[in-house]
């Protein structure tokens, strides 16, 4: 019996602590400022720490003027998608292809199916490089709502409306002329006669325009000629010409010279003929010469203007700034680049402190 009796005491006790418990839980639930407690964390509430936070998916159109495989617009959609690194982007890329196709009605062709591609795909930001892909596709959007960035861009902004736009800007293209000719100077110190070369792209007048603005800051140097040649065979003479009119040629535009069926001969080629056959120095303002006979530049740097243009991107999206508040300025920065090659085959002494401050092409491209 006294075990019985001790076993219902103890049973009764037990009872008794588990009313205890629950009076007193439901009365804290009742007081002011009591607090529940936290659910479960789950996939939508674990901590940032636990779980990948979702990233939006960013859809980016790159419009070329020419064509993908040219190391200038390699080097520049390189630097745009350095700028736009740790985004999630898919990229799609259209070539307009007008360096090898520069007539009219192909600009025309081009520019329309880019336009098309536009408005099918609806990209979140359009970038757009060199000045053809201005002229045919991205002034046909100013002010619209899709963001377009561009870089290397020749003219003035308000040669295609962008000037004041809400949603256009980009990086100017400013070529590094004073510096190349000075390059020049120091590895052919007796050049006083250039003679400029053009073909008759439309794209070489603002930077005509700035090489005789600043050509007062040679003194010393006169410019004999400024030629814009329209077939390679006119470009051949002019050469031969040249050998006993000037010291040097500024290698510009060398793009749209057309063979006797009124096709583009490939600017490798011409440099290579003039390699070949002219004994005069040579300069111009980008490296993708260099390795096919040009003697030197100060290059305006592909990498360094694409770069330029993905930061601002990067702002736009994944910052939400607007375009207009980003300013259309050039890159400062420009990297002397000396064929060794030419300079060998021209019978030039290259001083070592100028080669050790450029980069230096020691073979021509054919040689390879």
């Amino acid at each position: 019996m006294l075990k019985k009796t001790n076993t219902d005491h103890r049973t009764t006790l037990a009872r008794l602590l588990v009313l205890m418990t629950v009076a007193a839980l439901s009365l804290t639930a009742c007081l002011p400022g009591a607090v529940e407690p936290p659910p479960p964390a789950t996939e939508e509430t674990a901590p940032a720490g636990d779980t990948e936070v979702p990233t939006k998916k960013f859809k980016v159109l790159h419009i070329m003027s020419y064509h993908a495989d040219w190391v200038w617009n390699v080097d520049q959609f390189n630097g745009f998608k350095q700028g736009l690194e740790g985004l999630d982007v898919e990229y799609k890329v259209f070539e307009m292809d007008t360096k090898r196709q520069s007539s009219e009605e192909w600009k025309e062709q081009a520019g329309q199916e880019a336009r098309d591609l536009i408005d099918s795909w609806q990209p979140d930001l359009v970038y757009t490089n060199d000045d053809d892909a201005q002229e045919y596709v991205a002034k046909y959007y100013v002010n619209s709502d899709i963001p377009f960035v561009f870089s290397a861009v020749n003219a003035a902004p308000e040669e295609y409306g962008f000037a004041g736009s809400t949603n256009v800007t980009g990086v100017l293209e400013q070529e590094h002329f004073v510096e190349s000719v000075r390059l020049l100077k120091e590895i052919v110190p007796s050049v006083e006669r250039i003679a400029v070369v053009l073909d008759d792209s439309a794209m070489w007048d603002p930077v005509l325009a700035r090489m005789k603005e600043k050509a007062s800051q040679l003194p010393g140097v006169e410019f004999v000629s400024w030629d814009v040649i329209y077939t390679f065979e006119e470009f051949k003479q002019k050469m031969t010409e040249y050998q006993t009119t000037a010291d040097a040629i500024g290698m510009i535009g060398v793009f749209n010279f057309k063979d006797e069926n009124g096709e583009n001969v490939p600017f490798e080629d011409v440099l290579r003929w003039t390699a070949e056959n002219s004994n005069l120095p040579d300069f111009s303002f980008w490296e993708s010469r260099i390795p096919y006979g040009t003697l030197c530049t100060v290059t305006v740097s592909g990498y360094e203007q694409g770069l330029a243009a993905g930061k601002i991107a990067r702002g736009i999206l994944a910052e939400g700034k607007s375009p207009a508040s980003f300013p259309m300025e050039p890159t400062v920065k420009g990297e002397p680049v000396v064929s060794l090659a030419r300079a060998q085959k021209l019978g030039l002494q290259v001083r070592s402190d100028v080669l050790l401050t450029a980069k230096v092409i020691e073979q021509f491209e054919w040689e390879k």
